[in-house]
């Protein structure tokens, strides 16, 4: 079914069209809630917990939803997943007023994340295809990271989307920098592979 058809009857109140909707973009957007909390709330508090209160407010707020689109539909859950979680950090530094700066801070941030997933394997030789039935290239390197073992995801994380050397990392994980560089290495082969049959099964 296409996805803007699929969309319309979403906001018609077909719940099932609205479940497929959002369980398409659970695992991504759970990776970018992931990145936002950072180490010392990701001890606190689930990632997917984040996710399923902005489908909460999806499921509410679908008739409000203007686009058509599957670009549209994920720069919306964007919108509210950033709202989410600027009320989750609120909460854990103690300060219940509203800012706005701050969702909007959030929202620039996973915007930068999901750019860091785009470049992430910017090599020509094993970037994803630009034609991935549907899914965005940034969605499929982020399901392709979130089926990686723990620690290779660590590592990639902390790499490429907080920016943070090898001996930060190192010094976060317990490690040696070499022990860290290889882990990096590994695991950015085994994100390529992943990439590579998600691509296929897209097709």
């Amino acid at each position: 079914m296409e996805i803007a058809k699929t969309i319309q009857l979403a906001k018609k109140g077909d719940g099932q069209s609205l479940g497929a909707l959002l369980a398409a973009h659970e695992r991504y957007l759970k990776l970018l809630a992931d990145v936002q909390l950072g180490q010392s709330l990701r001890r606190k508090v689930d990632a997917s917990d984040i996710v399923q209160e902005t489908f909460l407010e999806a499921h509410r707020g679908i008739q409000r939803f203007e686009g058509n689109t599957g670009e549209q539909l994920i720069a919306w859950l964007k919108t509210i997943l950033a709202a989410r979680l600027a009320n989750t950090m609120r909460h854990y530094v103690g300060t219940k007023a509203r800012d706005v700066r701050l969702e909007e801070q959030i929202s620039q941030l996973i915007e930068q994340s999901s750019v860091s997933l785009q470049t992430m394997l910017a090599d020509p030789h094993s970037s994803p295809s630009q034609h991935l039935a549907g899914k965005e290239q940034t969605q499929l390197i982020g399901e392709a990271l979130l089926r990686l073992a723990d620690d290779y995801r660590e590592v990639i994380i902390m790499r490429h989307l907080e920016g943070l050397s090898f001996p930060e990392i190192a010094a976060s994980m317990n490690r040696s920098v070499d022990s860290v560089e290889k882990l990096w290495l590994r695991g950015m082969a085994k994100l390529k592979q992943e990439v590579r049959k998600g691509e296929y099964d897209a097709r």
